[in-house]
């Protein structure tokens, strides 16, 4: 198997997504793992010869996080996100791993790929830490305006990624909205419910916001834009939780001392609210495997970003959502 790495996207690039590479390589001897970028800035990052199962293809250009995607990837023909998508379409890649500008990644996904046929669009399904372990949400963010139509395909393809990648025989589907009875909502989510009634997964029906940390569903739908709020609200919230907790620990020497026994706990709890846990997340929809990555991620993210590619070829997701989108 082999995953091309966009070596040059996120904020620390190279070094770290080499890092995360490094300890792929070592972890998984029979995946060849493809860097993709500016050999003179990857170079340093190497101590020694690089891994026999480590390659890289050069490309000369890079599309910044403030660049407007699909005109960057247009006229950025050299642009490592570009290349390393073109890997997989010309068959020399079996799936590509980026944590640069995710518009761009997305554009590149489209333009150089395509869309699954019955897909209308793609979505970008993310892991919801959460009571239960993990929640899939989705979209995230690929898609700000949606239809009805969408948010069902959307309920499909995450039903399926829940099943084959997750591991979850019978994923519940929750669509997320302002109250869980029936007519509740605006006009998106009281048609995209009848839509779910029929649709062949297993809908719950709606699920408020405050459900979703205590894990009631398996796969959430949304539209991009409440999706993406969602993510970052929460990720705001752990981050003060976090802060505010180290602050009150701290604030004394008795409580210094109390600390050392919940410190094992604390632990546990920050790992569990880690993104860098679940790597990245897929995106849903195009011809080919296509996993983003949070804009920070370091080593430990890229490595498990890697995980999931690998998971997603073993699996042939394509050709599962391919089989089971209704007709």
């Amino acid at each position: 198997m082999r995953i091309a790495v966009d070596a040059m996207g996120g904020d620390y690039a190279p070094e770290e997504l080499i890092k995360g590479v490094l300890m792929a390589a070592e972890t998984w001897p029979d995946l060849h793992l493809i860097l993709v970028g500016q050999h003179e800035r990857m170079l340093p990052f190497f101590s020694g010869t690089k891994p026999a199962n480590v390659s890289s293809v050069e490309a000369s250009e890079e599309i910044g996080m403030d660049e407007h995607p699909a005109n960057a990837v247009r006229k950025k023909k050299d642009a490592s996100i570009v290349v390393a998508t073109r890997l997989v379409k010309l068959g020399e890649a079996d799936a590509v791993v980026g944590a640069g500008n995710t518009g761009a990644q997305m554009a590149a996904a489209l333009l150089g790929l395509g869309r699954i046929k019955g897909i209308e669009r793609p979505a970008i399904g993310t892991i919801f830490s959460t009571a239960e372990g993990g929640t899939l949400i989705l979209d995230v963010g690929a898609n700000l305006d949606a239809s009805p139509e969408h948010l069902c395909q959307y309920a499909v393809m995450g039903s399926i990624y829940a099943k084959k990648i997750l591991g979850i025989p019978n994923p519940r589907v929750g669509l997320l909205n302002i109250g869980s009875e029936e007519g509740k909502g605006n006009e998106l989510t009281q048609k995209t419910y009848s839509l779910l009634k029929v649709a062949p997964i297993n809908f719950l029906g709606n699920i408020e916001g405050r459900d979703v940390p205590y894990g009631r569903a398996d796969v959430v739908v949304c539209d991009g834009f409440v999706g993406n709020v969602l993510l970052k609200t929460a990720e705001g919230l752990v981050g003060v939780f976090v802060q505010l907790i180290k602050e009150r620990i701290t604030s004394t020497m008795l409580r210094k001392l109390g600390a050392l026994v919940v410190k094992p706990g604390l632990n546990e709890f920050a790992q569990m609210m880690d993104y860098a846990e679940y790597g990245g997340a897929p995106l849903l929809g195009v011809n080919g495997i296509s996993i983003i990555c949070h804009g920070s991620s370091k080593a430990k993210a890229i490595f498990n970003a890697i995980r999931v590619a690998q998971e997603c070829v073993q699996v042939r997701l394509i050709k599962q959502i391919r089989e089971d989108l209704p007709q």
